[in-house]
């Protein structure tokens, strides 16, 4: 048995590899990677691919645990490591479109997937170098990186084909949204969950009472029992349109303070969102969002921000635009990558009738998901948000379980709205 490196992932060279195979597994190697396999990584995979029935296998390596496949685990980044089993009559039965100059492995991936199981191994059977060493928070934003554009469009190509094929594919055919039954204290409340941000929060809530509007707002600080000086900071804004809310339970995610704001009586017919790091770029941020809702009406508008550092100096990648969203297809897209963008604002009666689960990472992906199954969201291409990146924010460097368990809430909440979207 042996490790073979492809020379690209173009349909071409995939297919190629396979004719040539002459035993019943194949084992892809990653070329940018030493491998180092453990005496039974070959047997193991095998063994593996025959008595579970699996067309693709994973294995975790030394010091490097993986996470189990879901069929949300649709992302073209899944970490499957640099050497994977493919079970070549799997691979044969499922085919490979041709074409792909950087899909071939992912069209295959996805085509095996929908008949064959994607089986992960938890045991470590090989030893391997890093192929990216960069932070968490550097690769997150990979796929919106405009030198990344034809590249990305062709994932989304191979994506949306087996979205078709699996009956998950929605076409652009969007709910109205409807009216309010419940009326509302203000037009719009800035929402700012909060906890331990003593050196950012007042900078945060200042730029939201900044805010200039024709319309009667306010902002609703939900404070997470924090432990630092960010109450005592809130507790000296005085200010009739701000609101500070501390909750009566302890065990509140972002995802629950979110919910503290949105169910309360202060709540305004439309909720816009502010990290208590973050900043708005001026003074017509929420006037420009709530007139993005109104304009459809839609259910949910999303903006585009910059990076920059904790001095707010410009940092790369610059501007998140999400330029990859369409509106024939951007909820279908959304499976695929793993953040649709900000700030967020959302029609708060749309908002009530789904709620956020009580999670402090994938909460906002987790409601864009559900949005976007009924209704259309709307998108703002300029800046009008500052996003910092510091020490500080809580997806800056991942230790790798904490990514792990984020990367799988993420999947789980694809593979949920997949079996929505099949059951019609």
């Amino acid at each position: 048995m042996k490790i073979v490196y492809p020379e690209d992932y173009s349909s071409a060279s995939i297919q190629g590899l396979l004719d040539a195979a002459g035993s019943e597994v194949i084992f892809l190697g990653d070329p940018r990677v030493k491998i180092e396999a453990g005496p039974r990584m070959f047997d193991r995979m095998g063994q593996v691919v025959r008595e579970a029935g699996g067309g693709w296998v994973y294995a975790d390596a030394t010091d490097h645990p993986r996470i189990d496949y879901q069929s949300g685990s649709i992302r073209d980044g899944f970490d499957f490591g640099p050497v994977v089993g493919v079970s070549v009559r799997a691979a044969r039965q499922a085919g490979i479109d041709k074409g792909w100059k950087w899909g071939g492995l992912y069209d295959l991936r996805l085509r095996i997937s929908e008949k064959h199981a994607v089986v992960r191994i938890p045991e470590p059977l090989y030893r391997a170098s890093m192929i990216d060493g960069r932070p968490t928070g550097e690769k997150q934003f990979d796929y919106v990186d405009p030198r990344n554009r034809d590249y990305q469009n062709e994932m989304e190509r191979v994506a949306t084909a087996h979205l078709k094929r699996i009956g998950a594919w929605l076409p652009p055919h969007f709910k109205k949204v409807p009216a309010a039954a419940e009326t509302f204290p203000v037009k719009a409340s800035v929402i700012i969950p909060v906890r331990n941000r003593e050196r950012t929060i007042l900078d945060a809530v200042q730029s939201a009472l900044a805010q200039n509007a024709d319309f009667a707002f306010n902002v609703i600080v939900v404070d997470n029992h924090s432990t630092d000086r960010t109450t005592e900071i809130l507790r000296g804004i005085g200010d009739s349109r701000f609101k500070h809310v501390v909750p009566e339970r302890r065990e509140l995610g972002i995802g629950g303070c979110w919910n503290e704001a949105i169910y309360s009586a202060d709540c305004g017919q439309y909720a816009v969102q502010l990290d208590s790091d973050d900043l708005y770029v001026n003074e017509g941020v929420l006037r420009r969002m709530v007139a993005e809702l109104e304009a459809g009406p839609y259910a949910m508008a999303i903006g585009s921000y910059t990076m920059v550092d904790f001095s707010l100096r410009e940092i790369p990648p610059g501007l998140i635009d999400h330029r990859e969203w369409s509106r024939e297809n951007g909820r279908n897209n959304a499976l695929r990558i793993n953040g649709l963008g900000a700030p967020r604002a959302f029609n708060t009666s749309v908002l009530r009738r789904i709620g956020f689960p009580n999670v402090s990472y994938g909460e906002d992906y987790a409601v864009a998901l559900r949005v976007s199954r009924d209704y259309e969201i709307a998108r703002v291409y300029e800046s009008v948000y500052l996003c910092r990146r510091w020490e500080g924010n809580s997806d800056s460097a991942l230790p790798r379980a904490v990514a792990n368990r984020y990367d799988l809430y993420k999947d789980w909440l694809r593979t949920i709205e997949i079996q929505a979207r099949m059951r019609g």
